[in-house]
């Protein structure tokens, strides 16, 4: 018996205890928090919920750190050109002709980097003309160009590489007599050029100036979609409109901004054939030198040499051979950027 009024004393004790305890807070801590900090009460919450809620003030929020935003693995920009020229002439004694001309130029580029793994994807697209009022139209500029190259790191800057390539114009390229007639040299995929090489890629620095890419096993597909006459031009058999080659192929890349304003980029290829003459090596080299004057409008000048044997081109007096190609296009352009572009 005495045991249980021992028990009941002590549970008694307890409760008279915890009544005074929040009496206390409820009247003091309560009361002055409002006064000292003059936290309004909030309204729907019951005395208990409330009491709560000021104690909870008096503690730090804790902050969640999610380490940032998330990493952004692709790296995408697009890069345009448009150049026009107009030139119209009435009595003008030192004589010419009138002229329209236009140049469009897109270069546009989407990359992947994560840890190992590279993927750099590139597209070039370039039209332009003249439109002269005595001789008529002449197309200037015809260019269809996509590059893609994967990557994964073998031993710090030297990575196992796979490069795609397709090369080819959008409509129909003429040659011109001495009577103004038209005989035709090209058209889509007249020629086109397919390529895929399997080797390695070196990279020095952090990769964005220079690399150098080697690939000792290269095919290749010359694609000419057209007559026998134009076949036998770009080097294909009269009845073949597919020719194969198997070859290596070393590229070099160079890109950097020389100095304020004015960049340079340039782009060599050379491919030799195992299957027929690999002594004759084809050579592709680009080149493009830009200097922006504002945001809007800058000088570029771009250059395109092409050396193929196979390729035979008449030279004045009509003769057929292998002969060196050179484009070279100037302008002042409008140009505008779209997200992170580097040539």
């Amino acid at each position: 018996m005495n045991r249980k009024i021992y028990i009941l004393f002590l549970f008694l004790s307890l409760g008279l205890f915890a009544t005074t305890a929040y009496s206390q807070v409820k009247i003091g801590f309560w009361g002055d928090t409002i006064r000292k900090k003059s936290v309004p009460i909030q309204s729907g919450l019951s005395k208990e919920q409330e009491l709560v809620r000021l104690i909870g003030l008096n503690f730090p929020t804790p902050v969640i750190d999610y380490g940032g935003p998330a990493p952004k693995f692709w790296t995408i920009g697009l890069n345009d050109e448009l150049i026009f020229s107009q030139v119209s002439l009435t009595n003008w004694a030192a004589g010419g002709s009138g002229s329209l001309a236009f140049n469009a130029y897109l270069n546009g580029m989407a990359n992947y980097a994560k840890g190992k793994v590279y993927w750099d994807n590139r597209i070039q697209l370039g039209y332009g003309f003249v439109q002269n009022f005595d001789v008529g139209y002449r197309k200037s500029e015809d260019r269809i160009i996509l590059d893609s190259k994967w990557g994964y790191q073998a031993y710090r800057k030297i990575y196992f590489s796979a490069s795609f390539q397709f090369k080819s114009q959008f409509s129909p390229g003429f040659d011109y007599d001495k009577n103004n007639r038209a005989t035709m040299k090209s058209k889509f995929l007249a020629p086109g050029y397919l390529t895929l090489g399997l080797g390695i890629d070196w990279k020095p620095g952090n990769g964005k100036v220079f690399s150098l890419n080697f690939a000792p096993l290269t095919g290749s597909m010359n694609i000419v979609m057209a007559d026998s006459a134009l076949r036998v031009k770009y080097g294909n058999k009269y009845n073949r409109p597919i020719r194969t080659e198997l070859g290596a192929q070393l590229k070099a890349t160079f890109a950097k901004e020389l100095t304020k304003n004015f960049k340079v980029a340039s782009q060599l290829s050379l491919f030799s054939d195992y299957m027929s003459k690999p002594y004759n090596v084809v050579v592709y080299w680009d080149v493009q030198a830009d200097y922006t004057l504002n945001k809007y409008f800058k000088a570029s000048l771009r250059t395109n040499l092409i050396y193929d044997d196979k390729i035979k081109i008449a030279n004045k007096e009509g003769k057929e051979g292998p002969r060196v190609q050179f484009k070279e296009i100037f302008g002042l352009s409008l140009s505008y950027t779209l997200g992170t572009y580097k040539k």
